[in-house]
């Protein structure tokens, strides 16, 4: 990210976000003011003024700038490569081993520790 993005903030980018946030308001206070009414007409109320309060957010310059990381992250993700299902199964089969191995290994150390207290306490 560039320091160009977070260097100034336009009067149009601050009408924005209050905007923005000013929709997100009437978001929950319309679904709390509205109570009584039926479930369904809130939900589409609540989506309707959040779908606009983000269209408000993403068109400011720190909104396209979050596009453009998520755009970014996108293709990182389609580069990784996933492992098969065999691969899985492997890794998950050897930690599950481990895990019980580990497992009495500890209840072992445990028992063995207490007997010895349980010896010098009486």
């Amino acid at each position: 990210m560039n320091t160009d993005s977070k260097a100034s903030k336009s009067p149009l980018d601050i009408l924005k976000w209050l905007l923005a946030a000013a929709f997100l308001a009437a978001a929950v206070v319309g679904n709390y003011v509205y109570a009584d009414m039926p479930l369904l007409y809130r939900v589409l109320g609540v989506v309707v003024l959040m779908a606009i309060s983000a269209g408000f957010a993403l068109t400011s310059t720190q909104g396209k700038a979050f596009m453009q990381l998520l755009k970014e992250a996108n293709v990182e993700r389609r580069k990784v490569v996933w492992p098969t299902r065999q691969e899985t199964t492997q890794t998950t089969m050897i930690v599950v081993v481990v895990v019980v191995l580990m497992a009495l290994v500890l209840w072992g150390l445990d028992s063995l520790l207490g007997w010895l207290i349980s010896l010098l306490v009486g």
